[in-house]
C-alpha cells in the first residue's frame, strides 16, 4: 500500500473530538509539535515523529510515550515548533495537511497558523486548520475552494488584503463578482444553504467555517 500523503500536524490549540474531525484524520500520517501530542489518543492516532523544544509538553507525556521517536530543537529558534512539524511533514511527502489543534489557545500562534495555511495555498500545498468544532481555510487570488459543509453551518471570510472577484454561492447571502476591502464585516457571519463554493481573482482571505452538527 502506498503511504498517505495527507498528514495530520498536531498542535497544541483546542482541540474537541467529532465524528467530521475523525473522519478527517482517518488514514492519515502523523507529527506531533510539543505538547500537540496531549491530542493523539483521543483521536484514536499515532504520531510516527515528535518535533519541538518541549518546553510545553508535561513531563508525564513524554514519559507515556517514549517510543515515538524525537526532533529536538532548541528554545531559541527563529520558527514555532508547528512550523517546524509542518515542514516535516512536506519533507516526507505530504501534499494534504490537517493541522489538529491550530486554533483556540494562544492568539499570536493561532494567527501564526493561519498566515501559514496561506502561505502553504500559495505552494501549492492543500491544508486547513480545525479545533474539532471550529475550522479555517485558506482563499488565495485564481481558486475556487468548495467547502464540504452541511446546511446551516456558519461561514465568515476574513480578507487579509483586500478582495477583487469574490464570488459565494451556496449561501443565504450570496455574493457574485464583489469587492471586499481590507478590513471590511461585510462577509462575516453567513450561513450554507446547498453546497458553499467561493472563488476569488485577487487577493487572500481565510475562511472560518463552523459545520452544523459536529
Amino acid at each position: 500500500m502506498e503511504p498517505s500523503n495527507r498528514f495530520t500536524v498536531l498542535l497544541g490549540g483546542e482541540l474537541s473530538v467529532t465524528p467530521r474531525l475523525r473522519a478527517q484524520v482517518a488514514g492519515s500520517r502523523v507529527i506531533a509539535a510539543d505538547a500537540g501530542l496531549k491530542h493523539a489518543a483521543k483521536l484514536g492516532l499515532e504520531a510516527e515523529l515528535w518535533v519541538g523544544d518541549f518546553d510545553s509538553a508535561p513531563a508525564e507525556l513524554q514519559a507515556q510515550h517514549g517510543q515515538i521517536p524525537r526532533q529536538m530543537h532548541p528554545a531559541d529558534k527563529d520558527r514555532t515548533d508547528g512550523e517546524i512539524a509542518i515542514d516535516e511533514a512536506i519533507s516526507r511527502g505530504a501534499a494534504d495537511l490537517v493541522l489538529a489543534g491550530g486554533l483556540g489557545g494562544q492568539t499570536d500562534h493561532a494567527l501564526g497558523h493561519l498566515a501559514l495555511l496561506l502561505a502553504l495555498a500559495r505552494r501549492g500545498i492543500g491544508a486547513f486548520a480545525t479545533s474539532g468544532t471550529e475550522e479555517a481555510y485558506p482563499l488565495i487570488a485564481d481558486t475556487t475552494l468548495p467547502l464540504p459543509l452541511p446546511p446551516g453551518s456558519r461561514l465568515s471570510l476574513i480578507a487579509f488584503s483586500d478582495l477583487d472577484g469574490l464570488s459565494i454561492a451556496g449561501v443565504r447571502w450570496p455574493l457574485t463578482n464583489a469587492q471586499v476591502s481590507h478590513g471590511s464585516t461585510r462577509t462575516l457571519s453567513n450561513v450554507v444553504t446547498d453546497g458553499a463554493r467561493i472563488s476569488l481573482t485577487a487577493g487572500s482571505a481565510i475562511l472560518v467555517a463552523y459545520p452544523a452538527g459536529g
